[in-house]
């Protein structure tokens, strides 16, 4: 039997407001109309927890909300006989993490953003017994969770990684600061980091997605996954390094490809697969995800991923 909790998944829990695309941005007291508003759930520890569960993966979900009604929404909308949200902790006088996106015709989404009640989560929300039985330990949005850059996250992840569990550590931006410092200690307790080009930049100061993962890789990441939008992914590792295209698909929104690809990374993971099958999974998970607005409403099944990669591979480049 599956153990009840096979992933860990900590972070950030967001409620998100965002458009269907608009022809340009409003200029000061113009009223732009949309086709829709939807209010939808957000944060990478959320989106994540939900595609694990549409990949059929058991995941104990820790992260922090308020006590009004957005922190209901998300609450509410991750529940799923799969998704065990006892490590939710609700603040009190606080609403959740909360983005606004905007979405404009033919450009990257825009966003407003507030951390919420994230600010306040610390490694003491996660529940012991749950570090101890997952066999993948997924930290969403570091650098938003200001109380998690300590000492006490760096033992977590060096305990969990010393027991054989596999790290993996995605980051958002938060803010404008150092943010290599933050970042630096925890790598050599990380068996995947996975920003995104732009996030890697700001991070280490480097242009090229290659040798942002071959900086990240020599600090001490066992592997450093750089996922870069249209232009695929690289995958660097000791014996593994090679870049990716994506699968073609017809771009509706992107809010959450970045959790779906995660989502399918670590299913793969737990199938015991390679790291192609990592990529070629992951990126199937993030092509589905932007067939919709939401972060979570069109990502593949498990079935459905399955189906679609036994007629679909993605092409690969060995990088020298």
């Amino acid at each position: 039997m599956n153990k009840k909790h096979r992933c860990l998944s900590a972070g950030i829990l967001f409620a998100d407001v965002g458009c269907q695309p608009i022809d340009h941005l409003p200029v000061p007291g113009e009223l732009v109309p949309t086709q829709q508003v939807q209010l939808m759930l957000g944060g990478c520890a959320s989106n994540v927890a939900l595609n694990l569960a549409q990949l059929e993966v058991p995941v104990g979900l820790c992260g922090c909300v308020g006590d009004e009604a957005f922190s209901d929404f998300v609450v509410r909308s991750l529940e799923h006989p799969l998704i065990d949200t006892a490590g939710i902790k609700r603040a009190a006088h606080c609403g959740p993490g909360c983005t606004m996106i905007v979405n404009v015709k033919g450009q990257d989404r825009r966003f407003i953003s507030t951390n919420g009640a994230n600010a306040g989560f610390t490694a003491a929300v996660i529940p012991d017994a749950w570090a101890q039985e997952a066999e993948v330990f997924y930290l969403g949005g570091y650098l938003m969770m200001l109380c998690l850059e300590d000492d006490t996250m760096v033992e977590f992840f060096k305990k969990f990684h010393a027991r054989g569990g596999k790290t993996i550590l995605d980051v958002v931006l938060f803010g404008t600061r150092p943010y290599w410092d933050v970042i630096k200690p925890l790598l050599p307790h990380v068996d995947y980091f996975t920003p995104n080009n732009d996030e890697a930049k700001l991070i280490c100061g480097l242009d090229d997605p290659v040798d942002q993962a071959k900086y990240f890789f020599d600090a001490g990441a066992k592997a450093t996954v750089v996922t870069c939008g249209e232009a695929g992914s690289v995958f660097y590792s000791q014996n593994d390094r090679f870049r990716t295209k994506v699968f073609p698909v017809e771009f509706v929104g992107g809010t959450g490809s970045g959790d779906a690809f995660a989502a399918g990374f670590i299913s793969a993971i737990l199938d015991g697969g390679a790291p192609e099958d990592l990529m070629q999974t992951a990126s199937a998970q993030g092509m589905s995800c932007v067939r919709d607005l939401s972060a979570t409403g069109s990502v593949f099944t498990k079935a459905e991923s399955k189906a679609f990669l036994a007629k679909n591979r993605l092409e690969i480049e060995t990088i020298g």
